[in-house]
């Protein structure tokens, strides 16, 4: 899958459609195997962009003032 400018919401939509069409399990091996390496990717972007989200939001809350504890879901 070729690396394109998609937005959280359309790679997780896209990452859902590739999780639906692996739980119906009735496709081929090769071509579950290409769905899972494209849901992989669209689970490492989708994780990219919460990263960054997160980190936008600490440095917002910090530079505005408030609690500079600000702890990231997941840590």
């Amino acid at each position: 899958m070729a690396e394109t400018k998609l937005s959280f919401d359309e790679a997780l939509s896209q990452l859902e459609g590739v999780v639906k069409q692996l739980e119906m399990g009735e496709l081929p091996l090769e071509q579950a195997i290409e769905l899972y390496k494209q849901g992989m990717e669209l689970s490492g972007q989708c994780h990219q962009k919460l990263q960054k989200i997160e980190s936008e939001v600490a440095t917002l809350v910090e530079s505005n003032g408030q609690a500079s504890d600000f702890e990231m879901a997941g840590q």
